[in-house]
């Protein structure tokens, strides 16, 4: 058969054209798409300050309702006492600097000092200090997505990585990963997160990470990785003998090349599960450690420290705070959850 008859023949479509076509005709998961999409792009325009840059600003008074509330009164009165009638005292005699006190008085009132009027009720409502729920949520949102998205992420690279190590070659450098993985998992996960955060948070490595967003990003990612790395390295000792996998090696493919251009697209449903799993798990995480000092810094907000603060909250009736926060969270970790799904039965080869 010639050359050109071999090209007229039809193309057998990649790996993830395939995936996408797959995705395409999965409703909940294009939905579940655009609405992580959204998160995500709220996010960068948090980032580049374009929304929730004044989040800090005291716009209503404190714990100012949601508009559909309405402003709260508590019924308390406050007394007037009107002063008595009645000839003015001259107490020149007995203070020297009564004579000033007309002409400092006329001198202050040349001066105009503005005062920003604050809000009795705002949109979602406002914490204790009066800063917009809105706002707030949307600075939390930055702050939440970008750790556990990006923790996630480094996770799941080192877990993949090493998995396909020891997968794949086995021997010395199966026997070195699994000790590894055994003293990470020796140590319970919640001691061996605090650990680390003990250690970035104090000593050396504090001036390099100075307590921000990406010293939390660190300490997840490194105590993360071990149950991806469990998982994917079953699956590449399962692939590795297999015939596609023989005949890429007939060909002269490198190692790099079987483990991830040949192995790893049809391991990707394993990896992608376990990515969403860990981007809840760590949005969680980052609560727990807000709540304990040991999260994002006091200048920062996240729906960590939104929650704490709820707390406190929910005791004086006080729950917008908590309803707004929750709902976000819920909102972004059920979509991106659902489009992990949609991603897994797209990517799976048994499905195709």
């Amino acid at each position: 058969m010639s050359l050109d008859a071999l090209q007229a023949l039809p193309q057998s479509p990649g790996v993830w054209a395939s995936a996408w076509k797959r995705l395409k005709g999965n409703r909940v998961g294009i939905i579940s798409l655009v609405i992580t999409l959204l998160f995500i792009g709220l996010v960068i325009l948090a980032q580049l300050g374009l929304v929730a840059k004044d989040w800090q600003t005291e716009k209503g008074t404190a714990f100012a309702p949601p508009h559909f509330i309405g402003k709260i009164v508590d019924g308390s009165q406050t007394a007037v006492v009107e002063g008595a009638q009645g000839t003015a005292v001259d107490i020149s005699d007995i203070d020297p600097l009564a004579p000033r006190y007309k002409e400092w008085a006329e001198r202050a009132a040349q001066f105009k000092t503005s005062a920003m009027e604050k809000s009795d009720t705002l949109p979602f409502g406002a914490d204790q200090l009066g800063r917009d729920i809105v706002s707030k949520v949307i600075k939390g949102a930055q702050v939440s997505i970008t750790v556990g998205l990006i923790s996630a992420l480094f996770a799941t690279i080192i877990g993949t990585v090493l998995g396909a190590l020891g997968g794949y070659f086995g021997g010395k450098v199966g026997d070195v990963l699994e000790w590894v993985y055994n003293v990470f998992t020796s140590i319970p996960y919640i001691l061996l997160m605090f650990s680390v955060a003990a250690v970035l948070k104090s000593g050396p490595l504090a001036k390099m990470f100075n307590g921000g967003v990406w010293t939390v990003i660190i300490i997840l990612s490194v105590v993360g990785w071990t149950g991806i790395y469990r998982l994917v390295r079953a699956e590449y000792i399962k692939h590795r003998s297999r015939e596609y996998v023989r005949a890429a090696e007939a060909i002269g493919a490198s190692h790099t090349s079987r483990m991830f251009t040949h192995i790893l697209p049809n391991i990707s449903h394993v990896v992608l599960v376990q990515l969403s799993l860990h981007v809840v798990s760590f949005i969680k995480a980052e609560v727990i450690l807000s709540f304990l000092g040991l999260g994002v810094p006091l200048d920062m907000v996240s729906w960590g420290t939104m929650l704490t603060e709820a707390q406190a909250e929910l005791v004086q009736g006080k729950w917008w705070q908590l309803v707004a926060a929750t709902a976000m969270m819920a909102t972004f970790v059920t979509a991106f959850a659902l489009l992990t799904d949609a991603l897994r039965d797209a990517l799976d080869p048994k499905l195709r």
